[in-house]
């Protein structure tokens, strides 16, 4: 969520950032905040006032009595009770006021960073780091990966479907080795790289879901059990961010680095088509998140070390990958600046993406009242959240199988031979 004060003293970025997202009315929606802070303002003076004046009357109606001035007392009596008529109606109308200044708040989405190009959608990103070198090419016959897992008995589409409905793969056999030994491997990374490994819960409540941006803005994408309202989380971000959440931290905590394996539910309207066949898109995937808490003189350098680290998992797995900058219009809702990743899919012949790393800034922080204590002034600032894919198993799942894939079997990226144990993956 937005800072109000940034919204006044900044008001010319802010606009220029929005427009980059293609927000038209955004001067509007900018100044109907600042209306609503103004009324709020002003409700909350008028009610302190009143608040004081009621007390004043309150203790002196005693005096008045034992002075003898009944009448007075009387008086002032009468006009406590007003007030606390006067009262009530400011206590309401400055609730009603808070909840829609918080409501148009939630209205606005992050502003972007002064990096991001602007852009309508996917097609107007910006590849911030190509592909150094040849592309893999495959021989006659190669198959893309819902093929091979087939040949492969390595995950069942149909299965999932039986037990639960289209977009939850069943894994299996030396796949579902090979799902074990991809997290390990990662997790094992990023304990190397000093990400503290947490276990978070796969249900959050609302007040979590909101604290990172889920709500409102992807309520629909949630699978929401409403009877306890509880979200199955869409990624480990959601719960493991939250565990700062109305927290003050000290400067000599920064940076926090923390990281979690879970498995991630999308309710992502599907399509039909080659992009989304076998593991391109489903509900149910595993995924590894990297988290940080970051000072937010620092948070942009603590960007380019996730980016870094990111990179460096793919180059372990021997995938060739790049990386975007996105525009404007394709940035997430609460990311001032997001690098995605993709891998080279040599049997579809496209990019997949696989891993999104991003700089909140203050904007998550300021829904979870995620501050620190400066060290200088004792005063508390927001705090800068990040956090990134590392990584999304289901891509790079069918990245490795295709480019992997040779007539004596699927070769097993080094770094995973001694987890998985086995240096090829056999046909059953």
């Amino acid at each position: 969520m937005l800072e109000i004060t940034t919204l006044r003293n900044e008001k010319p970025r802010v606009l220029e950032g929005l427009a980059k997202r293609n927000i038209t009315d955004a001067d509007q929606k900018v100044a109907a905040v600042i209306s609503l802070d103004d009324d709020r303002k002003r409700l909350q003076t008028e009610l302190d006032d009143m608040l004081a004046e009621r007390n004043t009357l309150s203790k002196q109606i005693g005096d008045l009595f034992k002075q003898g001035k009944a009448d007075e007392a009387k008086t002032a009596r009468e006009r406590v009770g007003t007030i606390k008529d006067e009262v009530a109606k400011l206590e309401d109308q400055l609730r009603d006021t808070k909840a829609s200044l918080e409501e148009q708040l939630l209205d606005l989405p992050n502003v972007p960073h002064t990096s991001v190009p602007a852009g309508a959608g996917e097609d107007d990103n910006e590849v911030y780091q190509a592909h150094e070198g040849d592309l893999p090419v495959l021989g006659e016959g190669a198959k893309p990966h819902w093929e091979l897992a087939d040949e492969y008995d390595i995950f069942s589409l149909e299965l999932g479907v039986k037990l639960t409905g289209a977009g939850f793969p069943v894994f299996r056999g030396q796949g579902a080795r090979l799902q074990r030994a991809l997290i390990t491997f990662f997790l094992n990374e990023a304990h190397k790289a000093g990400y503290e490994e947490f276990v978070p819960p796969l249900l959050v409540n609302e007040d979590s879901a909101r604290g990172t941006g889920q709500l409102p803005d992807k309520e629909g994408q949630m699978y929401h059990v409403t009877k306890d309202e509880l979200y199955l989380i869409p990624t480990a971000e959601v719960p493991l961010t939250n565990i700062f959440r109305d927290e003050i931290l000290a400067e000599t905590d920064f940076p926090v680095k923390i990281t979690g394996f879970t498995p991630c539910f999308r309710r992502e309207a599907g399509s039909y088509g080659a992009h989304v066949r076998g593991l391109n898109r489903v509900h149910q995937f595993d995924k590894v998140e990297i988290v940080r808490v970051a000072h937010p003189d620092k948070s942009y350098d603590d960007l380019m070390e996730m980016v870094d680290y990111v990179g460096g998992l793919l180059d372990a797995l021997g995938l060739p990958f790049r990386i975007l900058r996105l525009c404007g219009g394709d940035t997430g809702f609460v990311s001032a600046l997001t690098f995605d990743f993709e891998v080279w899919s040599a049997a579809q012949q496209r990019w997949l993406e696989v891993s999104s790393v991003s700089n909140f800034e203050t904007y998550q922080a300021n829904r979870l009242k995620l501050r620190y204590r400066d060290a200088e002034t004792g005063k508390t600032r927001l705090a800068h959240t990040l956090n990134g894919s590392a990584l999304a198993l289901p891509r790079i799942i069918a990245a490795l199988l295709e480019n992997n894939q040779t007539e004596e079997g699927i070769r097993v990226p080094e770094v995973l031979q001694g987890l998985l144990g086995q240096a090829m993956l056999v046909r059953k």
